[in-house]
């Protein structure tokens, strides 16, 4: 049995590793329990040396002095100053109304503001508790589906996983060993294509059950001209001139111009024009535009401008992540003061759960590092490969047989979990067979999001399920008494959305110029080219050097390419001149 065992140590260790987690003891301690405790067992099997862990505290250390890793407290302090200091209710309370007249317009509302929460917090629970208190009521109230209502809720928060600056890209790219940055270019174009595919999913509910999404009815619409019009108008013709100043920019940028930072330029040109244009409409009185239009104009600048500040610098090359985090938490902070919304209790609070989650992510990865560290001296990481590389079918098979993996594991673990256990098991695979790591982090990125999404244990639908009615309710505004939403609906509400997320993750794997487009043209260097030139020592004669360099070697010459240093060195060993 120990033969065995010893023989075994590696999936032992696995498995005993996946029955902690499963029997619910903390990731943390589960990790560092099974490395402590194998590692023991190893040394007395005489499996391993009692000098491994004589490289704890260094590989510790290594953690503490990671600056990859100081972006997750920024981006998550940023995006919970945003989320209380009520720019959430504020972008649904006017997206809702411009979508309003329009069958589902508040739930392409929903979408639009899970985009743009996703853009500026990067913090799933954020987003899903922030929209579920907000729109929640109002589309019972107006009587959507209550697993239409609750599934785009819990999707819409869930992009901020996927869409930059997400905490899930960084801890990626620290364990594929990538930089964060172009982890955040190759994921920029595949987080809209899925923002895309959500909206289209609200549109055909809209199309084929149209008492599911109704529209917003007129008495609900507050934006309204002196005449009683809704002034769209206005509101078309600004994006119309926006959008024309934006594409008439691109043009001119050269050729060879990054895909993410043309789109970021471009972006930011356009905003620019329709609020210098509203500001003076509004500063000179001239009339111009609606009051929808100025609404819309002025509620969207502040996050938009925020991504330029930090999406925007990182792509550009100005800042890295963690600067780029930091002036996001800056920018957060002014617009807090700008709103007039920043206190003592609202700091208080957005730095408590800031420095619980760090801690949170600290002690996982300290955890990770005990476990590995046991795991690699026994050869566990060459188990992995040999296992995943004699699959059949190449890169395919592998792609196909770790995405359902990650599925499957996505049940159980959350992403962090998955980014500091799977990961950097998979990490050095995926390169032995030539696949690009940041195209793989992306994929695994967008394939982890369901991890938020599926029954029973979901953390999005927890959320939901937090701010959801769990009983009936008198509504505030129409005085009629309102079910509540069970934990059912937002069960069979996340599902239509987790097949939109494995159709993403399909979409990648065939289309893998959604990542790499956005990477720009990137350097290839042929090893084989590479000529090292060592200038000459002065301190050396000028004198050409007699060596015996075998037959046909005359005194004054060097010898012959075949002959080399080492040769010579093994001839003089044995005492030849």
């Amino acid at each position: 049995m120990i033969e065995l065992i010893a023989h075994n140590m590696a999936p032992v260790i696995f498995a005993a590793m996946v029955l902690f987690l499963l029997l619910g003891y903390p990731v943390a301690f589960a990790l560092a329990a099974n490395g402590i405790v194998f590692g023991l067992v190893g040394i007395e099997l005489g499996l391993l040396h009692p000098t491994l862990f004589g490289a704890m505290p260094e590989r510790i250390f290594g953690v503490m002095s990671n600056d990859t890793l100081l972006a997750i407290p920024f981006f998550t302090f940023m995006g919970l100053i945003l989320e209380r200091s009520g720019m959430a209710e504020d972008l649904l309370d006017t997206i809702g109304q411009l979508f309003g007249p329009v069958r589902g317009g508040l739930a392409f509302a929903v979408v639009f503001v899970g985009a743009l929460l996703a853009a500026t917090t990067g913090v799933v629970a954020a987003s899903v508790i922030s929209m579920g208190l907000i729109s929640l009521p109002i589309m019972l109230r107006y009587g959507y589906d209550r697993r239409l209502a609750s599934g785009v809720i819990a999707a819409s928060g869930t992009l901020a996983q996927i869409i930059p600056p997400s905490l899930v890209l960084i801890i990626m790219a620290d364990q594929l060993g990538r930089s964060v940055g172009d982890m955040y270019k190759g994921a920029f174009i595949p987080g809209f294509v899925l923002t895309g595919l959500y909206v289209g999913y609200v549109v055909l509910v809209a199309i084929f059950r149209p008492s599911w999404a109704p529209a917003l009815p007129s008495e609900a619409r507050i934006f309204r001209e002196p005449n009683g019009k809704s002034g769209g108008a206005s509101l078309l013709v600004l994006t119309i001139l926006s959008v024309a100043a934006a594409v008439a920019f691109g043009r001119t940028r050269p050729d060879e111009t990054p895909t993410d930072e043309l789109i970021v330029v471009c972006m930011m040109l356009g905003i620019a024009v329709a609020f210098v244009i509203a500001v003076a409409n509004k500063g000179l009185k001239l009339g111009l535009l609606s009051r929808l239009a100025e609404r819309v104009t002025f509620v969207l600048i502040p996050p938009l401008a925020l991504i330029f500040l930090v999406l925007g610098t990182i792509f550009l090359g100005v800042a890295t992540p963690t600067e780029g985090g930091a002036m996001g938490a800056t920018g957060a902070l002014i617009m807090a003061v700008a709103r007039r919304r920043l206190s003592r209790n609202l700091m208080e609070q957005a730095m408590n759960s800031t420095l619980k989650l760090t801690s949170f992510v600290v002690f996982i990865l300290v955890g990770a590092r005990v476990f590995s560290l046991t795991f690699y001296g026994v050869d566990g990481h060459r188990w992995v490969e040999e296992l995943l590389l004699n699959l059949p079918g190449g890169q395919v098979g592998f792609l196909i047989v770790v995405n359902i993996m990650i599925f499957v594991l996505a049940f159980f673990l959350d992403f962090f979990e998955l980014s500091f256990i799977v990961v950097p098991l998979l990490g050095p695979v995926a390169e032995k067979l030539g696949i690009d790591l940041i195209w793989f982090g992306v994929l695994l990125g967008i394939n982890m999001q369901t991890s938020f999404m599926h029954p029973p244990f979901g953390f999005a639908l927890f959320y939901l399920r937090s701010v959801a009615p769990a009983r009936e309710f008198v509504d505030k505004v129409t005085g009629k008494l309102t079910a509540p939403i069970k934990t059912m609906q937002i069960y069979w509400g996340a599902v239509p959305f987790v097949l939109i997320q494995i159709v993403m993750v399909a979409l990648v794997i065939i289309f893998p110029q959604l990542v790499t487009t956005g990477l720009g043209e990137q350097t290839k260097v042929n090893v084989e080219d590479i000529q090292i030139e060592v200038p000459p020592d002065s301190s050396m004669p000028e004198e050409p050097v007699i060596i015996d360099g075998g037959e046909g070697a005359k005194e004054g010459e060097t010898p012959p390419a075949e002959d080399d240093a080492t040769k010579a060195l093994e001839k003089a060993l044995k005492g030849q001149k």
